[in-house]
């Protein structure tokens, strides 16, 4: 028998810790390979951990609420597989021609609580111990250290936990409260720097709390805005001929790559190919540099299953053709509305795409995913009457038509550059031929 340190995973370029959320497995329970052990989040996206190898969970090293650093382990698998032990652990490499009697479960339960014993007498000799979650927490809700050892811990040895800290923020932020037929004055304060106007509840009214991606995105979107120099430019796209060649070619293409086309790809590949011809389109800005993106790499937004929304990436975008296209689009979004993405499919963006259409929204003005400089909406197809050239002269007809936004940051991009940009995306699209095959 041998042990395995089962470790925290890199899980992108930019994501470097992880709060422990749930743990799926308890101390001796039976481990089967692939299956997952511990669900973890990021500042990016929900995952899980699963085992390398098959065994029996000895040893969880961190606890719910925890924040892990990438590499770190965080449980220990005891494993009849053979294991090769990383260079950069402490642990002693084991010596040929050495037999090594790995302890027994029990007798590894009856170390762990030893040593649970001496942790609990070395924190006893001081005065508060917080976990590094409780200290973010703090740190965010500009909670002194004074205020913070005021708080009544439920935690074990009476430490503070999550919840403990978010009740007392609670009770904090309520000024006054009265019966369930007057008015309740609660002051709410998410930001000591942002003055905030005292809102009035109803005792009728239902409190939500926002998800912890709520959360998330309502800070990026507030951090964007304060970022940018939002600026907008719409433009009329007749998009005819694409949606006749879709009409006439999804039967087909759904039989020949089991796969359903829809409108999405086919306005990504042009937005590609146009993000090509206009390169300072695709770029970030940084302090007062400007980062040139070598890759197209296109975010496209994505509902989930709780109703937010999610950006997975389609890296080097402007190489695939309209199949590859279709199964990427098509994959990202299954896997967003399944809660299966990884952190790494939501990394290295350099545009964005968002279709507003599919809410039946005609228009919009989105905000820019830092640290990127544009945005691009696609509108709802309608039905629209227009003037149609001829050579006989013009006459009024039935095209399918839509608007695209393009939201762009002034500070790099100007008018004239934002303009252009989706004039292009829409001579690709009005130029679309309807003949061409897939």
């Amino acid at each position: 028998m041998s042990k395995f340190e089962l470790k925290l995973p890199k899980m992108g370029e930019s994501v470097a810790e992880a709060t422990i959320t749930s743990w799926l497995k308890n101390v001796g329970d039976t481990i089967e390979l692939d299956e997952s052990i511990v669900e973890i989040a990021t500042d990016k996206v929900d995952s899980d951990v699963p085992s390398e190898v098959e065994g029996v969970l000895v040893e969880i090293l961190y606890q719910v609420d925890d924040v892990v650093q990438v590499g770190k382990t965080i449980a220990i698998i005891e494993t009849d597989t053979e294991v090769t032990i990383n260079k950069d652990t402490d642990k002693p490499k084991i010596q040929e021609n050495k037999i090594v009697i790995s302890p027994t479960v029990e007798t590894i339960k009856t170390d762990t609580k030893k040593v649970e014993e001496t942790i609990t007498d070395i924190r006893s000799t001081f005065d508060n111990f917080y976990s590094p979650l409780v200290k973010n927490i703090a740190k965010t809700e500009n909670i002194s250290m004074a205020e913070l050892k005021s708080i009544s811990g439920s935690g074990k040895d009476q430490r503070v936990t999550k919840e403990d800290i978010l009740d007392y923020i609670k009770s904090r932020n309520i000024s006054t409260i009265k019966t369930p037929e007057k008015l309740i004055q609660k002051t709410v304060i998410t930001n000591p720097k942002t003055a905030q106007t005292p809102l009035s509840i109803s005792g009728e009214d239902e409190i939500i709390e926002m998800t912890r991606m709520g959360k998330l995105i309502s800070s990026h979107m507030v951090n964007s805005a304060q970022t940018a120099a939002h600026v907008q430019s719409f433009i009329e796209v007749d998009v005819t001929n694409v949606v006749k060649w879709r009409d006439k070619v999804k039967d087909d293409f759904l039989k020949r790559e089991g796969e359903k086309i829809t409108f999405t790809p086919i306005f990504m590949q042009a937005i590609a190919k146009t993000l090509k011809e206009y390169p300072m389109i695709n770029i970030s800005v940084d302090g007062d540099k400007v980062i040139k993106r070598k890759d197209i790499n296109l975010g496209m937004a994505a509902a989930l299953a709780d109703g937010n929304l999610i950006v997975p990436v389609i890296k080097k975008a402007d190489l695939l053709n309209l199949v590859g296209m279709t199964k990427a689009v098509n994959d990202l979004a299954n896997r967003a509305r399944n809660g299966k993405l990884k952190p790494d499919d939501i990394q290295g963006g350099t545009y964005t795409v968002t279709n507003i259409g599919s809410f039946g929204s005609i228009m919009g003005t989105p905000i820019i995913n830092q640290p990127q400089v544009a945005i691009l909406a696609l509108g709802a197809i309608r039905k629209m009457p227009a003037v149609i050239e001829t050579p006989d002269g013009d006459f009024i007809g039935i095209r399918h038509k839509m608007i695209i936004s393009h939201s762009y940051d002034h500070r790099v991009v100007n008018g004239a550059l934002g303009g252009m940009f989706i004039k292009r995306v829409a001579e690709y699209l009005e130029a679309f031929d309807v003949n061409r095959a897939f």
